[in-house]
């Protein structure tokens, strides 16, 4: 292994582990700190593989705009706080679910691809990854920006005192 591939696997488990710190936080902000974490792993994941612009759009996008909208959220709403505000008793139940799925995609990615490297064979363009975006995905890209200022008005909806 080189030190690309150290970094990589470095950062990775950062991501992973931020990732299930934010599933077993007890604590709703606690929760939205850790996916910072876990979404800038993932952004340094792109920079490392050479997505620069995917990278740099992952933290603007969801470091920056999509936390800060779960917290506003989070604070409009007046969330209830503490331990026993998420405790569910399904808890158990949920995690054997949970690793379950975890195990059956391990094992089919692995089935699928095994030992087998995935050659690179060329490098994509900013100028391609915006047309592509603007041609192909436009609706999509329209539905989620919908859908955001949906959640934001519901969030002042709901913390609206009547």
């Amino acid at each position: 292994m080189n030190g690309y591939e150290w970094m990589f696997a470095g950062i990775a488990s950062v991501a992973g582990v931020s990732g299930a710190l934010v599933v077993v936080s007890r604590n709703v902000v606690h929760a939205a700190l850790f996916l910072v974490a876990t979404l800038g792993a993932v952004a340094a994941l792109f920079l490392l593989l050479g997505a620069e612009f995917v990278g740099w759009t992952q933290v603007l996008i969801y470091v920056g705009a999509i936390v800060v909208l779960l917290l506003f959220g989070i604070m409009l709403t007046r969330a209830p706080m503490g331990r026993m505000a998420l405790d569910n008793p399904n808890r158990g139940l949920a995690f054997v679910v949970a690793a379950g799925v975890f195990g059956v995609l391990t094992w089919l990615i692995w089935d699928a691809f095994g030992d087998e490297r995935i050659p690179l064979k060329q490098v994509v363009r900013t100028k391609d990854i915006g047309r592509s975006l603007f041609d192909r995905f436009v609706l999509p890209f329209e539905a989620i920006s919908v859908l955001l200022l949906a959640a934001l008005v519901g969030a002042i909806v709901l913390a609206r005192k009547d």
